[in-house]
């Protein structure tokens, strides 16, 4: 199981929380913070910080800027998505471009995600 509580990343993520890219802020401000189910922003997941997080939806968004498309950063990234998905969580990530270019568009995939996610919980509820 993740471990929910990292005592090590808390700094981090409160630092991340005050300082959101504009793209994050967009998206929190004028979509995700609204949103009739919760997301969580800077969310500690075990050794890492994830953008956004949806637990009712077992959903991580994450948003790329032009730093995640090097190659360094594109192993990096695909270790992070591994670990991530071995919990059982659904990773989306989306470029800062298209949430610039096409916002609409973003918000309609993360509200379609976070509907199959919650019907994926419901119809395969965790055993015990």
């Amino acid at each position: 199981m993740i471990r929910k509580h990292n005592p090590s990343l808390v700094g981090n993520a409160k630092a991340l929380r005050k300082e959101m890219t504009p793209e994050e802020r967009h998206l929190w401000y004028d979509f995700l913070r609204t949103y009739p189910v919760r997301f969580l922003r800077q969310k500690i997941l075990g050794r890492y910080i994830v953008d956004f997080y949806c637990a009712q939806a077992r959903i991580v968004v994450e948003l790329d800027g032009s730093q995640h498309y090097d190659e360094k950063q594109k192993g990096y990234d695909a270790e992070r998505t591994a670990f991530l998905s071995g919990y059982g969580l659904c990773v989306l990530r989306i470029s800062n471009t298209e949430v610039n270019r096409n916002f609409r568009g973003v918000c309609e995939w993360i509200d379609l995600e976070v509907k199959k996610g919650i019907k994926r919980e419901r119809d395969n509820p965790p055993a015990g």
